[in-house]
């Protein structure tokens, strides 16, 4: 079973698989949002639907890119022979 999942999740052979797997997972995402109560939302944006899922997707690839300037221009990250 372990076997299949990570063949799954590492072979080239199951990229296009994997992609739609994942926009599913997205789409259902946002449709869940559609069916949560609003009616205790402090603030605007709260009230929207799908805004969760967008402002997630939004803090990781902000994450993303904060890391990598700090990884690469900042000097935190080494070269991989380093400690060698």
């Amino acid at each position: 079973m372990i076997k299949r999942i990570v063949d799954f999740f590492g072979d080239n052979r199951y990229a296009t698989r994997r992609r739609r797997l994942f926009y599913l997972m997205l789409v259902l995402i946002v449709i869940a949002d559609f069916l949560v109560f609003r009616e205790h939302a402090e603030y605007l944006w709260d009230r929207l639907p799908g805004w969760s899922a967008l402002y997630g997707f939004g803090s990781c690839v902000l994450l993303i890119f904060v890391s990598k300037f700090l990884g690469h221009q900042c000097g935190l990250m080494r070269r991989e022979d380093y400690y060698d």
